[in-house]
């Protein structure tokens, strides 16, 4: 499938950009991708919220082969049938998308408190507030018992 078809099919939508890469093509609205091609089939964002519709229509998530087996791609579904031949229901189905890729940006952005960041900061905090105990200036650190001045 060429650019020039994936960016009629979508007209009802909006402008969409579509790059080459892993051997397909990428569909990206304001720099967010909310589709691939493969294969000449489409695939459309998804995510919990949206996966229902595609179960709905007895579509599939995206897979691939690997040198390991086949790999499962769960965030891209196949996008049904009836929509290419349906630019008004395909530009519901393409906002759903865009709204997936608009959340999953949105959760990248947030700042993750990890569990070790929390304890590092922790360990900060309980340091700057005890004092470590000091020498007295001029003072050498004792040896210990039985051990001979070199």
């Amino acid at each position: 499938m060429d650019a020039d078809s994936i960016h009629e099919l979508f007209r009802e939508f909006g402008p969409v950009s579509v790059r080459r890469m892993f051997g397909g093509q990428g569909i990206f609205v304001d720099g967010l991708m909310i589709g691939l091609v493969a294969a000449d089939v489409i695939y459309l964002k998804a995510d919990d919220e949206t996966v229902p519709g595609f179960e709905r229509e007895s579509m599939k998530p995206f897979s691939y082969a690997t040198k390991n087996g086949e790999h499962t791609l769960t965030s891209y579904w196949r996008m049904p049938d009836f929509l290419y031949d349906d630019p008004g229901d395909l530009a519901l189905w393409a906002r759903a998308a865009h709204g997936v890729a608009l959340r999953a940006a949105e959760r990248k952005r947030k700042p993750k408190t990890t569990v070790k960041k929390a304890r590092k900061s922790k360990v900060k905090a309980k340091a700057a507030t005890t004092k470590s105990p000091r020498r007295p200036s001029g003072s050498r650190p004792r040896r210990p018992p039985g051990r001979a001045r070199s």
